[in-house]
């Protein structure tokens, strides 16, 4: 997971946009508009605009983004928006964080897969939330494998889908696709 300055292997970025949660013109809008594959979460909320109150999409974490490309292609950009900016890694040297290619595909999938995911955060996920562990069995996540979360109060069956100690996401799944592990 060694990166230098100047490689120029294509990865997941996780990045930072510094702006304010109410920018006209957020980071990941301007690098999808330069044609830079990003991947944001995002989550429904109410929001008002211009006096009225309406239902809109907003970043999960208004400064997380995963950006796909090499060191050579998005250090320039990030030397020429001031607000945007890699994660490090702790307890390195300018290590930027990365996430594997076949664990980002994984999440994203998943994510699109539904209409309205659940993000947590890391600390948001207790021990006693960790079901028992499960495969999926036909359906659009035919062949994942993960943790069955649940959660007080609710009837829906979901699979946890992690990116370790950045992101998790759950994904509602049909029972009958339910396979115990």
């Amino acid at each position: 997971m060694a990166n230098t300055i100047n490689d120029g292997l294509t990865k997941w970025f996780v990045m930072r946009d510094l702006k304010r949660a109410n920018a006209k013109l957020p980071v990941h809008r301007v690098l999808a508009d330069m044609g830079v594959e990003v991947f944001v979460p995002m989550k429904r909320k109410i929001v008002t605009r211009g006096g009225k109150r309406v239902s809109a999409e907003v970043p999960f974490l208004q400064d997380l983004l995963f950006v796909h490309g090499s060191r050579i292609d998005i250090d320039p950009i990030v030397e020429k928006i001031a607000t945007f900016q890699y994660r490090w890694l702790r307890g390195s040297y300018r290590e930027p964080m990365t996430v594997s290619e076949k664990e980002m595909e994984r999440f994203i999938f998943a994510v699109r897969s539904v209409e309205q995911p659940r993000f947590y955060q890391p600390e948001e996920i207790t021990p006693e939330m960790y079901g028992r562990k499960i495969r999926i069995i036909g359906g659009q996540l035919d062949g994942y494998e993960g943790s069955l979360i649940t959660t007080r109060g609710s009837k829906v069956k979901r699979i946890l889908v992690e990116l370790p100690g950045l992101l998790a996401v759950g994904v509602e799944v049909d029972p009958d696709y339910i396979q115990l592990i």
